[in-house]
């Protein structure tokens, strides 16, 4: 499979950064923009060990913006003020609900982002008006703990739903996640940290679902139209939006 990033690549750098009043603090936007007017903006958040600056959202950093998604990765207060342990879930929530509508925001509005950062995406997504959600390394339940399933927190969604997960994640595998109508799996190589990157077919796959999201996700009326099901695999052919 070829690589997410060419050889010694850096990361890539934002256009702008800006910090975004939050009731917890401010919070950091690093803005990627569109090569051209941006068909969508995908705003992606963090897990709950490190901010966004991980191989996985990096990745999408780089390989979006040309394909003309802006890409906006937030640092959630508790990064932004030096912190080492994430708050609970009703904070990181309302510190994005605060977040997102200050950004600079244009096409589209994508909700992501890695682990606790997806679930943060899932839970708001209907509340932001998102036209859909890209789930990385999504927690579905704690290792080895599979009886404490944060499924509905995907089911419950409330818009289309793509998650990229690593075929080895204690976390939750690939086929373990719930596909359904309005929800797509998509396996990778690699664990929870997916620290070799997300790979370039995967990519292209998340790109098309960004530019279908824009173009047929969210109607003049505000309905949103699902997509089927599908479980795959990197190198599988996408399933039709």
């Amino acid at each position: 499979m070829p690589p997410s990033r060419p050889a010694g690549a850096g990361a890539p750098e934002p256009d702008a950064v800006l910090d975004v009043p939050t009731p917890l603090g401010p919070a950091r936007a690093h803005v990627h923009d569109a090569a051209g007017p941006p068909r969508a903006t995908l705003v992606l958040g963090h897990g709950a060990g490190r901010g966004s600056d991980t191989p996985d959202l990096l990745d999408l950093a780089r390989a979006l913006p040309p394909r003309g998604i802006r890409v906006v990765r937030v640092d959630q207060p508790w990064v932004v003020a030096g912190g080492r342990v994430a708050p609970a879930p009703p904070r990181l929530d309302a510190a994005w609900l605060a977040a997102v509508p200050a950004l600079p925001l244009a096409g589209a509005l994508l909700l992501g982002g890695r682990s606790a950062g997806a679930r943060v995406a899932c839970r708001t997504a209907r509340q932001l008006g998102a036209a859909g959600v890209l789930a990385l390394a999504f927690p579905l339940h704690p290792p080895g703990r599979p009886e404490r399933s944060r499924a509905e927190e995907l089911t419950g969604a409330g818009v289309p739903v793509l998650v990229v997960q690593g075929e080895r994640d204690a976390f939750g595998r690939p086929e373990e996640l719930p596909a359904g109508r309005g929800r797509r799996v998509l396996g990778v190589p690699g664990d929870h940290a997916l620290a070799g990157g997300v790979p370039a077919a995967a990519l292209a796959e998340v790109a098309r679902w960004g530019i279908a999201r824009a173009r047929r996700g969210v109607g003049a009326d505000g309905s949103r139209a699902a997509g089927g099901p599908a479980v795959g695999t990197a190198g599988d052919e996408p399933a039709r939006p």
